[in-house]
């Protein structure tokens, strides 16, 4: 007998023995019935065949599928180190959790990073330092407009309930009432869990156009308004794609369209819920500034931006030079880095598509630097932002503030189980199941958001502090310095290519590389390709 039989021999064998013992003993009657079971077991798995690996291993093939299924809990809290980010490192986490518990976060015995690896980042310090009294920082968002926001420099990203559980929703919003700053609703609209705590909102609106949709789905100026209206609401952002699953569309199906979140979305109760691909209020870069235009007119003249992940250069080039040719321009624009997190998105789309927040920052900054727009328009960037450092970092290479949402969901006690599209989420977080999620407690979890973030942003005052300045508007390439190879270092002002005011005006060709190949190309009027690029498209001859 083959010993991948081993399993079910034993079992045939333990069976014959305690069975006729049954009789005399319960204990044997118990174990009568385990080898019973485990017999069955095996003889199902040799006759069914959708596993292959059971039918030639029958018993023994399970212990494969257990261990495979805890496989991620094995590798996060036994083998992995300290330092290694998968997604995010259990350095990473722990200083959320102990900012967010406003217990003591320190280390003792100096620094787990290899200083001397290719990549690692530092910033540099001042020998006058300044001791910054307030630390709460704020951004101006929309000065041109009849009801600008004072912004908080670092703030909770797009989140949607749905995505979310009620009480975490309710907790994310709590918070950020108590710490002062901004909740972004996520493309699933104002559910009354946004609205109860009285936090401020961001409200995003996707293609789906989510309590602001008419029934066949376009947009509806009466709804819109409604919303908009709200005095919780302080600014609009129109969501173009998001760096986790960028030109990525979605459906709800109908056994998630609960009560609730049809009442926040404005769709019908167990129906399916089609999220497009792309937005059917406007389909070129002009159309979209008088989307904008539009929405703020009817928001009562609150600030109204757009988010977006890079991909194409040409299509964002295409909408600055609406922004030249028509004088409109967005109040804000939210970079969101292809590094993104979110519940659920195929594997490509979440490692191989869209540009990284670093190169995307700096392709929108520079563009608008460039065409002499960046002093009109504020920028908001999110990317797995978890720390001081990171949003400093973010900051120097021309963001105004930075948004984050797993940060915040490790603060709600998320402990990054990576179950956040199978609704079995343990921490109550990422889950509509009424019993798991019902157990956050909001008013733990809400301190703990408020705690996160004024730690945080405590601990960005005393780097910022340290290295001589007042306020991070302050920082710029010229602080954060990377180490490319074990000989040689640069600050980001060096490492990275950077455009002078107005220098895409001046008729030269810019000499940044993507600049130079598709700037003169791009078109205000269409999201297209350039020519070059169609032709290239109907052959392989490259």
């Amino acid at each position: 007998m083959p010993m991948r039989y081993s399993a079910l021999t034993a079992s045939v064998i333990g069976f014959v023995v305690t069975a006729p013992l049954a009789l005399w003993s319960p204990g044997f009657a118990l174990l009568a019935l385990v080898f019973l079971g485990l017999l069955v077991l095996g003889v199902w798995d040799m006759v069914q065949r959708q596993r292959t690996v059971s039918r030639n291993y029958p018993i023994l093939a399970h212990f494969r599928y257990l261990l495979e299924s805890i496989g991620p809990e094995i590798r996060q809290y036994f083998i992995q180190s300290d330092t290694e980010e998968r997604p995010f490192s259990r350095e990473q986490r722990t200083i959320v959790y102990q900012r967010a518990k406003n217990v003591l976060d320190k280390r003792p015995f100096g620094s787990q990073l290899e200083m001397g690896s290719e990549g690692f980042e530092w910033m540099d310090h001042s020998i006058k330092p300044v001791e910054i009294e307030d630390p709460d920082f704020r951004i101006t968002i929309g000065s041109r407009c009849a009801r600008p926001y004072s912004a908080s420099v670092f703030n909770i990203s797009a989140m949607s309930f749905g995505s979310l559980s009620a009480n975490a929703i309710l907790s994310l919003n709590e918070g950020a009432r108590m710490g002062g700053f901004y909740h972004d609703t996520g493309e699933g609209s104002i559910s009354r869990y946004h609205r109860q705590p009285g936090g401020d909102l961001v409200w995003e609106i996707g293609s789906g156009y989510f309590g602001c949709r008419n029934e066949d789905g376009t947009f509806s100026e009466e709804r819109f308004v409604e919303n908009a209206t709200l005095d919780q609401v302080k600014m609009i952002e129109i969501k173009l794609s998001q760096g986790a699953k960028p030109g990525h569309g979605g459906i709800l199906p109908a056994a998630k369209v609960t009560p609730e979140i049809a009442e926040a979305r404005g769709v019908p109760v167990g129906e399916d819920v089609v999220s497009p691909a792309q937005h059917s209020a406007f389909s070129t870069p002009i159309e979209l500034l008088e989307f904008v235009d539009r929405l703020r007119e009817l928001s009562g003249g609150k600030p109204v931006g757009f988010k977006l992940a890079i991909g194409h250069p040409w299509e964002w080039f295409a909408i600055v030079k609406a922004m030249l040719e028509t004088g409109r321009h967005p109040d804000f624009i939210v970079v969101d880095g292809g590094e993104g997190g979110t519940g659920a998105a195929p594997l490509e789309f979440i490692n191989r598509l869209g540009m990284p927040l670093i190169e995307a920052l700096l392709l929108v900054h520079n563009s608008l630097v460039g065409t002499n727009l960046r002093e009109h328009i504020a920028i908001g960037a999110a990317g797995k932002i978890t720390s001081a450092f990171n949003i400093a970092r973010i900051l120097a290479l021309g963001a105004d503030w930075c948004n984050a949402a797993r940060g915040y969901m490790f603060a709600l006690g998320c402990i990054q189980a990576l179950n956040c599209h199978t609704g079995r989420c343990p921490s109550g977080v990422a889950t509509q199941d009424p019993v798991r999620g019902g157990r956050l407690d909001v008013a733990d979890k809400s301190e703990r958001v408020a705690n996160f973030h004024r730690n945080t942003v405590q601990a960005l005052a005393n780097l910022i502090g340290a290295a001589g300045l007042n306020h991070p508007r302050e920082l710029g390439p010229e602080h954060i310095v990377r180490r490319v190879s074990k000989t040689t270092v640069h600050s980001y002002m060096d490492l990275y290519p950077f455009l002078e005011p107005g220098e895409l005006l001046n008729g030269k060709e810019p000499e940044h590389g993507v600049f130079r190949k598709y700037w003169a190309a791009a078109r205000a009027d269409s999201f297209d390709p350039p020519e070059f690029i169609l032709k290239l498209r109907e052959t392989k001859l490259r």
